[in-house]
């Protein structure tokens, strides 16, 4: 689907960025879908939008959720974002779901999930397929983020699809990063990767609630040691390891005072500051790293050597590093 029924060009860019500005819900979902689309015509439309929004976001407190299938992340969420709104915040939350690497499609089609946040209307929840973006997140998830944010939502959390080798990706764009687990860490904590570990802010051990909860109690326990084994990443801030129902609401309060206590101790250290701007950094590099990747496939000469550099690598007639050493001197060659 091409946006068929897209309106941004009929609206214009200006109207549709007054209207993420004025929070209005319709033109903060048309402007995600837009940045969001993966059709050439529609990206620069995106990229005047999200210039315009930008100076308008960065105030809201980011937080990445990630954790294995079935640990409770979207039950969690919503008795949170439930909480948060209730306190007079404005939520929205990010939910990527995987999706098919045949189709592309979502796999979930998870927008049943949440009912009763969804109906708030001081939280906004945005399902998005993966698209075979790595690291839990969305390939457009920075971009929506910004939107959200210039829509007035001061409290932006990402759901990332789950655990994996790639997942920590999210990192790079979140103030504080919590890692949702089971109780019996056992075989699970070893499922777990170290690079998650190390990333993590909070460790939760969630389900914490009627015959689970001394299980609960000692799985956080053997967190605590997994977590005593690595080197924080931050001088300011020691990882923690809490447990919770995400279902009973037990923890939570506790659980989000130790979130707004890390974005103070940050702020007050300028660990938060630095992080952001290595954030944005990275932003950039990553959308060359894909345009540069467009630009070959836009360009039929370009597409049709790169096509025929991979044959050859597939076939073993030439390395990878020969391959993208030779495209590159045809990308610098001056065109006849």
């Amino acid at each position: 689907m091409w946006l068929s029924s897209f309106k941004v060009v009929a609206a214009g860019i200006t109207g549709l960025v007054d209207g993420v500005l004025a929070g209005d819900r319709g033109c903060v979902g048309r402007a995600i879908t837009l940045v969001e689309s993966t059709h050439v015509a529609h990206a620069s439309q995106a990229a005047s939008v999200v210039e315009a929004l930008l100076p308008h976001s960065g105030r809201a407190h980011r937080v990445g959720i990630t954790g294995p299938p079935g640990v409770g992340k979207s039950t969690l969420i919503e008795t949170l974002g439930l909480r948060l709104v209730a306190d007079g915040r404005r939520v929205a939350v990010l939910a990527v779901d995987p999706s098919s690497s045949r189709s592309g499609g979502s796999i979930l089609g998870d927008k049943t999930r949440m009912r009763e946040l969804s109906l708030e209307s001081n939280a906004f929840i945005r399902p998005s397929p993966a698209s075979g973006a790595l690291g839990g997140v969305a390939r457009t998830t920075r971009e929506a983020m910004v939107v959200l944010e210039a829509a007035g939502h001061d409290v932006v959390l990402v759901e990332t699809v789950g655990v994996g080798q790639s997942e920590t990706l999210v990192t790079s764009m979140v103030d504080f990063f919590l890692v949702l687990v089971l109780a019996g860490a056992g075989d699970e904590l070893q499922g777990i990767k170290k690079g998650i570990l190390e990333s993590a802010n909070m460790v939760a051990v969630n389900k914490a609630d009627g015959d689970n909860v001394e299980s609960a109690r000692r799985s956080a326990a053997d967190y605590r040691r997994a977590l005593s084994l690595t080197a924080p990443e931050s001088s300011t801030w020691t990882p923690r390891v809490v447990t919770c129902s995400g279902r009973h609401g037990n923890g939570l309060k506790a659980l989000w005072e130790e979130i707004e206590r890390h974005r103070e101790l940050t702020i007050a250290s300028g660990e938060f500051a630095q992080r952001r701007r290595a954030q944005a950094g990275l932003w950039m590099r990553t959308l060359l790293h894909e345009r540069l990747l467009a630009y070959f496939d836009a360009d039929p000469a370009l597409h049709a050597a790169r096509e025929a550099a991979e044959a050859n690598v597939v076939a073993g007639l030439v390395s990878a590093t020969h391959a993208v050493d030779d495209l590159i001197a045809l990308l610098n060659s001056p065109k006849a």
